[in-house]
């Protein structure tokens, strides 16, 4: 029995597991550690690094490319094997930044499968690193689906830049015969926000005029796919991974 199996449903929500759903993709063998990571490890491999992954700084570009010689792919895969968004997040992005390019079956499976919460950002980001033939394949896949499921509010943003990233990179238009299903997304999600943000009116009348606002906003939301926050995590990520 692997760790993931024996987690209580109070740890799989402190790890970030996200709803249960059925998808094309759980048939996929995920990378998951037999035994549970220890504290020793989390204390020099996770904490330091988890809520540091987008800090685009100098000065922490300057740590992480002195500390990269002392990442070696055990450090990256007990971080990925954890079921924990934390630890997930941590590995695939020190895998990234070591461009440990072998990796990307077990990042490509984590991102399509969506076990863990907030940690699909940085697997988009990782595979983007890649740039391989699969994780261009696995971009699509994951659009393919998730784009039709706007109940299951995951890393669709995250992909779609990742795969207009590389489509500029590459020369190419993969992201073409995504754009209709991701205006229904964008606008289902929307609507749905609009619909939570009205409930709320009437549960909490004195504090209708913050949630006007927030509706007025969330319907004039665009469609567009602006890049510009990417690229900046992508250039930083690069200069790590490349210095």
């Amino acid at each position: 029995m692997n760790e993931k199996e024996n987690l209580t449903d109070i740890q799989r929500h402190s790890a970030g597991a996200t709803v249960e759903h059925k998808s094309p993709f759980e048939r996929l063998t995920s990378h998951v550690n037999e035994i549970e990571i220890t504290q020793t490890f989390r204390n020099e491999w996770v904490i330091p690094f988890y809520f540091k992954l987008h800090d685009q700084s100098d000065e922490w570009t300057t740590k992480m490319i002195a500390l990269k010689s002392q990442i070696n792919e055990d450090v990256i895969l007990q971080n990925l094997g954890d079921f924990d968004w934390r630890t997930r997040s941590t590995g695939s992005y020190f895998a990234g930044i070591k461009m440990a390019v072998h990796l990307d079956k077990i990042i490509g499976t984590h991102l399509l499968k969506s076990e863990v919460c907030f940690a699909g950002s940085q697997y988009a980001k990782t595979l983007a690193l890649f740039n391989t033939e699969y994780a261009v394949s696995c971009f699509n896949l994951y659009l393919d689906y998730y784009l039709t499921k706007p109940e299951l509010y995951f890393d669709q943003d995250d992909v779609i830049y990742a795969l207009k990233y590389l489509d500029g990179i590459n020369q190419t238009n993969h992201i073409e015969k995504h754009l209709k299903n991701w205006e229904n997304f964008v606008l289902r999600r929307n609507q749905k926000q609009i619909e939570n943000l009205t409930n709320l009116k009437r549960m909490f009348p004195d504090n209708c005029q913050e949630l006007d606002k927030q509706i007025q906003e969330t319907q004039s939301g665009n469609i567009d796919i602006d890049l510009t926050s990417f690229n900046k995590s992508m250039s930083s990520l690069n200069r790590i991974a490349h210095g």
